[in-house]
Protein backbone atom coordinates (compact mmCIF):
# COMPACT_ATOMS: atom_id res chain seq x y z
CA UNK A 1 0.00 0.00 0.00
CA UNK A 2 1.47 3.55 -0.56
CA UNK A 3 0.93 6.34 2.20
CA UNK A 4 -2.39 7.75 1.29
CA UNK A 5 -3.66 3.72 1.70
CA UNK A 6 -1.12 3.23 5.07
CA UNK A 7 -2.86 6.68 6.78
CA UNK A 8 -6.76 5.70 5.87
CA UNK A 9 -5.85 2.30 7.77
CA UNK A 10 -3.91 3.61 10.80
CA UNK A 11 -6.98 6.81 10.81
CA UNK A 12 -9.34 3.76 11.63
CA UNK A 13 -7.83 3.06 14.77
CA UNK A 14 -6.83 6.47 16.24
CA UNK A 15 -10.09 8.26 17.97
CA UNK A 16 -10.47 11.71 17.00
CA UNK A 17 -9.07 13.25 20.25
CA UNK A 18 -5.96 11.93 19.44
CA UNK A 19 -3.51 13.42 17.37
CA UNK A 20 -1.45 11.70 14.92
CA UNK A 21 2.41 12.79 14.24
CA UNK A 22 3.16 11.69 11.26
CA UNK A 23 7.10 11.01 12.34
CA UNK A 24 8.88 11.94 8.80
CA UNK A 25 12.61 11.76 9.86
CA UNK A 26 14.65 10.64 7.05
CA UNK A 27 11.70 10.30 4.93
CA UNK A 28 12.12 12.98 1.18
CA UNK A 29 10.13 15.99 1.17
CA UNK A 30 7.92 14.03 -1.36
CA UNK A 31 6.97 11.74 1.04
CA UNK A 32 5.93 14.65 3.20
CA UNK A 33 4.01 16.32 0.26
CA UNK A 34 1.92 12.72 -0.26
CA UNK A 35 0.57 13.04 3.27
CA UNK A 36 0.16 16.71 3.58
CA UNK A 37 -2.65 15.80 0.31
CA UNK A 38 -4.01 12.92 2.04
CA UNK A 39 -4.94 15.75 4.72
CA UNK A 40 -1.85 15.31 7.59
CA UNK A 41 -0.71 18.54 8.99
CA UNK A 42 1.22 17.03 12.01
CA UNK A 43 4.67 15.84 11.47
CA UNK A 44 7.92 15.39 12.94
CA UNK A 45 11.73 15.29 12.38
CA UNK A 46 14.45 14.67 14.81
CA UNK A 47 17.31 16.47 13.14
CA UNK A 48 17.65 20.11 13.35
CA UNK A 49 19.34 20.36 9.96
CA UNK A 50 16.65 18.38 8.13
CA UNK A 51 13.79 20.45 10.02
CA UNK A 52 14.95 23.45 8.73
CA UNK A 53 15.24 21.99 5.49
CA UNK A 54 11.94 20.97 5.16
CA UNK A 55 10.59 23.88 6.43
CA UNK A 56 11.97 25.32 3.61
CA UNK A 57 10.51 23.92 0.54
CA UNK A 58 7.52 22.17 2.15
CA UNK A 59 4.01 24.12 2.71
CA UNK A 60 3.53 26.97 5.52
CA UNK A 61 0.92 25.49 7.32
CA UNK A 62 2.46 22.19 8.47
CA UNK A 63 2.80 22.13 11.98
CA UNK A 64 6.26 20.41 12.95
CA UNK A 65 7.12 18.38 15.83
CA UNK A 66 10.54 18.15 17.25
CA UNK A 67 11.06 14.24 18.62
CA UNK A 68 14.81 13.72 18.73
CA UNK A 69 17.58 13.79 21.02
CA UNK A 70 18.13 17.74 21.11
CA UNK A 71 21.44 19.14 21.63
CA UNK A 72 21.98 22.41 23.20
CA UNK A 73 23.99 23.89 20.71
CA UNK A 74 21.31 23.05 17.99
CA UNK A 75 17.99 24.24 20.18
CA UNK A 76 18.25 27.94 17.79
CA UNK A 77 17.74 26.04 14.69
CA UNK A 78 14.63 24.20 15.91
CA UNK A 79 13.29 26.79 18.06
CA UNK A 80 11.42 29.21 15.24
CA UNK A 81 10.15 26.49 13.37
CA UNK A 82 8.53 23.84 15.86
CA UNK A 83 5.70 24.23 17.39
CA UNK A 84 6.02 21.51 20.16
CA UNK A 85 9.20 19.99 21.21
CA UNK A 86 8.68 16.30 22.94
CA UNK A 87 12.17 15.77 23.96
CA UNK A 88 12.88 17.66 26.62
CA UNK A 89 14.67 15.53 28.18
CA UNK A 90 17.23 17.51 31.18
CA UNK A 91 17.64 21.14 33.12
CA UNK A 92 20.36 22.82 30.48
CA UNK A 93 17.78 22.01 27.76
CA UNK A 94 15.49 24.39 29.34
CA UNK A 95 17.55 27.06 30.20
CA UNK A 96 18.35 27.02 26.47
CA UNK A 97 15.73 26.84 24.96
CA UNK A 98 14.72 29.80 27.27
CA UNK A 99 17.06 31.88 25.83
CA UNK A 100 16.34 31.27 22.15
CA UNK A 101 12.91 31.33 22.58
CA UNK A 102 13.51 35.02 24.45
CA UNK A 103 15.43 36.31 21.34
CA UNK A 104 12.37 35.86 18.84
CA UNK A 105 9.40 36.83 21.49
CA UNK A 106 8.27 32.80 20.99
CA UNK A 107 6.61 31.16 24.03
CA UNK A 108 7.89 27.62 23.32
CA UNK A 109 5.58 24.43 23.91
CA UNK A 110 7.51 21.32 25.28
CA UNK A 111 6.70 18.21 26.33
CA UNK A 112 8.96 16.73 29.74
CA UNK A 113 10.41 13.48 28.31
CA UNK A 114 9.96 10.66 30.74
CA UNK A 115 12.29 7.86 31.45
CA UNK A 116 10.24 4.95 32.70
CA UNK A 117 11.82 1.93 30.23
CA UNK A 118 14.60 0.05 31.20
CA UNK A 119 17.05 1.01 27.89
CA UNK A 120 19.86 2.53 29.15
CA UNK A 121 19.57 4.22 26.14
CA UNK A 122 16.78 5.74 26.50
CA UNK A 123 17.41 9.26 27.99
CA UNK A 124 14.47 11.58 29.93
CA UNK A 125 13.66 12.19 33.59
CA UNK A 126 12.86 9.70 35.99
CA UNK A 127 9.16 10.53 37.14
CA UNK A 128 10.37 12.02 40.96
CA UNK A 129 13.41 14.05 39.10
CA UNK A 130 11.02 15.60 37.01
CA UNK A 131 8.56 16.51 40.00
CA UNK A 132 11.45 17.79 41.92
CA UNK A 133 12.97 19.97 39.12
CA UNK A 134 9.30 21.37 38.31
CA UNK A 135 8.65 23.87 41.36
CA UNK A 136 7.25 27.28 40.95
CA UNK A 137 10.25 28.96 41.11
CA UNK A 138 11.86 27.14 38.23
CA UNK A 139 8.66 27.41 35.91
CA UNK A 140 8.86 31.51 36.96
CA UNK A 141 12.63 31.21 35.74
CA UNK A 142 11.43 29.89 32.21
CA UNK A 143 8.71 32.31 30.75
CA UNK A 144 9.15 31.52 27.14
CA UNK A 145 8.33 28.09 27.62
CA UNK A 146 5.03 26.40 28.45
CA UNK A 147 4.97 22.76 29.33
CA UNK A 148 2.05 21.22 27.84
CA UNK A 149 2.57 17.64 29.12
CA UNK A 150 4.53 14.50 28.70
CA UNK A 151 6.41 12.47 26.59
CA UNK A 152 7.83 8.43 26.93
CA UNK A 153 8.95 5.56 25.20
CA UNK A 154 8.28 2.07 26.15
CA UNK A 155 10.78 -0.91 26.18
CA UNK A 156 11.41 -2.63 22.61
CA UNK A 157 9.99 -5.45 23.51
CA UNK A 158 6.80 -7.81 22.25
CA UNK A 159 6.02 -8.24 26.36
CA UNK A 160 2.26 -6.46 25.87
CA UNK A 161 1.83 -6.70 29.65
CA UNK A 162 5.46 -4.49 30.16
CA UNK A 163 4.65 -2.06 27.33
CA UNK A 164 1.50 -1.57 28.94
CA UNK A 165 2.84 -1.12 32.90
CA UNK A 166 5.80 1.50 31.19
CA UNK A 167 2.62 3.34 29.32
CA UNK A 168 0.43 3.23 32.53
CA UNK A 169 3.37 4.76 34.67
CA UNK A 170 3.96 7.73 32.18
CA UNK A 171 0.29 8.15 32.01
CA UNK A 172 0.39 8.27 35.90
CA UNK A 173 2.93 10.87 36.33
CA UNK A 174 1.01 13.00 33.81
CA UNK A 175 -1.74 12.87 36.12
CA UNK A 176 0.52 13.61 39.34
CA UNK A 177 2.34 16.51 37.72
CA UNK A 178 -1.34 17.89 36.52
CA UNK A 179 -2.92 17.66 40.37
CA UNK A 180 0.03 18.66 41.53
CA UNK A 181 1.97 21.69 40.03
CA UNK A 182 -0.11 22.27 36.89
CA UNK A 183 -3.49 22.78 38.41
CA UNK A 184 -6.05 24.66 36.79
CA UNK A 185 -3.93 25.21 33.74
CA UNK A 186 -5.87 23.96 30.38
CA UNK A 187 -2.89 23.83 28.21
CA UNK A 188 -1.17 21.13 30.78
CA UNK A 189 -3.20 18.11 28.46
CA UNK A 190 -0.71 16.16 26.56
CA UNK A 191 0.38 12.75 26.81
CA UNK A 192 2.35 11.92 23.83
CA UNK A 193 3.57 8.18 23.64
CA UNK A 194 2.68 5.22 21.26
CA UNK A 195 4.95 4.59 17.92
CA UNK A 196 4.33 2.63 14.99
CA UNK A 197 4.66 -1.05 16.88
CA UNK A 198 2.85 -0.14 19.99
CA UNK A 199 0.31 2.89 19.63
CA UNK A 200 -2.86 1.00 19.85
CA UNK A 201 -1.73 0.12 23.15
CA UNK A 202 -0.24 3.90 24.16
CA UNK A 203 -4.47 5.02 23.30
CA UNK A 204 -5.60 2.27 25.63
CA UNK A 205 -3.44 3.74 28.33
CA UNK A 206 -4.33 7.26 27.58
CA UNK A 207 -2.33 8.50 24.94
CA UNK A 208 -3.60 12.10 23.51
CA UNK A 209 -0.20 12.18 21.03
CA UNK A 210 0.97 8.99 18.97
CA UNK A 211 4.30 9.57 16.60
CA UNK A 212 3.70 7.00 13.66
CA UNK A 213 6.72 6.67 10.97
CA UNK A 214 7.09 3.56 9.61
CA UNK A 215 3.57 2.27 9.30
CA UNK A 216 2.87 5.18 7.28
CA UNK A 217 5.93 5.97 5.07
CA UNK A 218 7.59 2.39 5.24
CA UNK A 219 11.17 1.40 6.52
CA UNK A 220 13.74 4.90 7.20
CA UNK A 221 16.50 5.53 4.51
CA UNK A 222 19.03 6.44 6.97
Amino acid sequence: MGIKENLSEIRKGIPADVELACVSKFHPAEAIEEAYAAGERVFAESRPQELVAKVEVLPSDIEWHFIGNLQTNKVKMVVPHATLIHSMANERLFDEVEKCAAKIDKVQDVLIELHVAQEESKQGFTPEEAIEMLSDEFIAMHPHIRICGVMGMASFTDDEAKIRTEFRAIKATFERLRDEVFDGCDYFCEVSMGMSGDYPIAIEEGATIVRIGSSIFGNRNY
